[in-house]
């Protein structure tokens, strides 16, 4: 299922989210060479998160546990990239517009480190590097599984498909499967399914649903569930 938008207007311009969706625009374009061969896979074992080289069980090519960042803004392919971006826009942006700029930056660093600490968890010893957005943008998703949870969600199901479905529905069943296939995984492929990291993915959501309190503003929160515009001057006490 692929989210299109949500019924869920912002108050807030999404500075932070357009800016990480730029990142990582710009670090497939210009590090990973639009997805030309050589060049992502020198990207991939450049920048991606290896486990036993966090845990330090292998040698150090990479940039080691500088990884755990830099593996957040490179993609394996077009369609990761674009499916992370779409995943990240439909849900970020009320995200930030619940938490103000700055601590919806952090946030999603924090997510996005958790979710790859969980992957190394898993799997120590790997020594294939992990890349992508998702475990950050999981994040994002756990949060807003919490905080709107009844949020109609505008879904294509291909090929001919589209449905509203609300917010708990999709991305509860969205982190039932990556759940389901993580703990069907044992051995020395604990951490991945078909080439995803699938325990960063549970990691990441798991992490953004135990933030999600500390880091929002409830006046953001409770406006926007009430249907409240905010005076600008409260808006802009808010925003950052």
């Amino acid at each position: 299922m692929i989210p299109l938008r949500d019924e869920n207007p912002t108050e807030l311009t999404p500075f932070v989210t357009v800016l990480l969706i730029a990142l990582n625009l710009v670090a497939w374009f210009m590090l990973q060479g639009a997805g030309m061969p050589e060049q992502l896979e020198a990207s991939v074992w450049a920048f991606g998160t290896i486990p036993c080289e966090v845990t330090a069980a292998c040698a150090t090519e990479g940039l080691g546990r500088g990884g755990v960042l830099t593996s957040m803004f490179m993609h394996g392919g077009w369609g990761h990239l674009l499916g992370n971006m779409v995943f990240f826009w439909v849900f970020g942006n009320n995200i930030e517009d619940s938490m103000g700029h700055l601590r919806y930056l952090v946030f999603y660093l924090i997510c996005g480190v958790a979710a790859a600490l969980a992957h190394i968890y898993v799997s120590p010893l790997s020594p294939i590097p992990a890349v992508g957005a998702s475990g950050a943008i999981s994040g994002i998703m756990g949060a807003y599984i919490l905080l709107y949870p009844r949020v109609q969600v505008q879904t294509f199901f291909p090929p001919f498909f589209f449905f509203h479905i609300p917010a708990f529905l999709f991305l509860g069943y969205w982190f039932f499967i990556q759940l389901s296939m993580g703990v069907t995984t044992v051995g020395p492929g604990a951490g991945e399914q078909g080439g995803v990291a699938v325990w960063a993915h549970v990691g990441g959501f798991v992490a953004g649903a135990v933030l999600i309190r500390p880091f929002m503003k409830r006046a953001l929160v409770n406006a926007k569930r009430r249907g409240v515009k905010l005076p600008p001057s409260e808006v802009a006490r808010l925003e950052w």
